[in-house]
């Protein structure tokens, strides 16, 4: 990984508590996948919330920039229902559904416009992509977690 992972997390604004391996088991049964193992390992460092400001430079253009998609957070792994959260994993079920997403989806991050998915559609190694409902983009970033993680830069060299 090209980010120190020690240097990635910022703020764990909802509260998640920490990663154990009945979440993790929770989640892969309740998606049907089997999550990245670079995903677990920084979520056991924090349990998703706010990275540090992240970006991938792109190729192709998206909807939210000419040259890259965001990192600024990370969603989590919370299987307790009574923690209110914007941040968790296993609300991808609902929102594909919600926002007429493509099925096989695991949500990394978005705001229900634009996602950046774990894409399970054509492999059980996931594929990273960008999809933005609005616009009907599905765009290809990273051919995997880990491909996509060392891609990162610092959002500020897009400023």
């Amino acid at each position: 990984m090209a980010i120190n992972k020690d240097e990635f997390w910022d703020e764990n604004y909802y509260n998640h508590p920490p990663l154990t391996h009945d979440m993790i088991s929770t989640a892969e049964k309740m998606l049907n996948v089997k999550l990245p193992n670079l995903l677990i390992e920084l979520l056991n460092i924090q349990n998703g919330g706010y990275t540090k400001g992240f970006a991938f430079p792109m190729i192709e253009k998206t909807t939210w920039a000419e040259n890259h998609v965001p990192l600024s957070e990370l969603f989590g792994i919370v299987t307790d229902e009574s923690i209110e959260t914007a941040q968790n994993i296993l609300s991808s079920h609902y929102m594909t559904e919600e926002w007429g997403l493509p099925e096989k989806q695991v949500l990394l991050t978005g705001d229900g416009h634009w996602w950046i998915t774990l894409d399970y559609r054509k492999s059980s190694i996931p594929s990273v992509r960008w999809i933005d409902v609005e616009c009907g983009e599905d765009i290809h970033v990273a051919h995997s977690f880990e491909d996509f993680m060392n891609g990162l830069v610092s959002e500020d060299v897009f400023e």
